[in-house]
């Protein structure tokens, strides 16, 4: 398997996880999977919390890094634009194999 390499300088590093990060919705904060707020009475609607009474956080920190992030819209980026030239050439060549001819001629000449 071939390995794809960039280089990025030191200084630029953060600009580009930056930018990507920005530009592609990466978020430092998620919602809590484990805030689960208990609405079986609707007017009364119980905030969860830990085994210890501790309020559980709506938010944790991204355990997905800038730079984990920025690699997978890499590798996304690339395998949608190969799959994109792949399916117009299908298209190119199959458009070039069909015979569209058609046979078609004036009865009354």
């Amino acid at each position: 398997m071939a390995i794809f390499q960039l280089e990025i300088a030191d200084d630029d590093v953060s600009r580009v996880f930056d930018a990507i990060c920005s530009n592609y919705g990466y978020r430092a904060d998620i919602p809590n999977p484990e805030y689960i707020v208990d609405e079986s009475d609707p007017d009364n609607p119980v905030e969860p919390v830990d085994a210890d009474g501790n309020p559980i956080p709506k938010t944790i920190v991204n355990p997905e890094t800038q730079g984990d992030f920025t690699h997978k819209i890499v590798r996304q980026f690339l395998g949608d634009h190969v799959r994109a030239y792949e399916i117009t050439q299908a298209k190119k060549a199959a458009a070039e194999a069909v015979d569209a001819s058609v046979a078609i001629s004036d009865p009354l000449a």
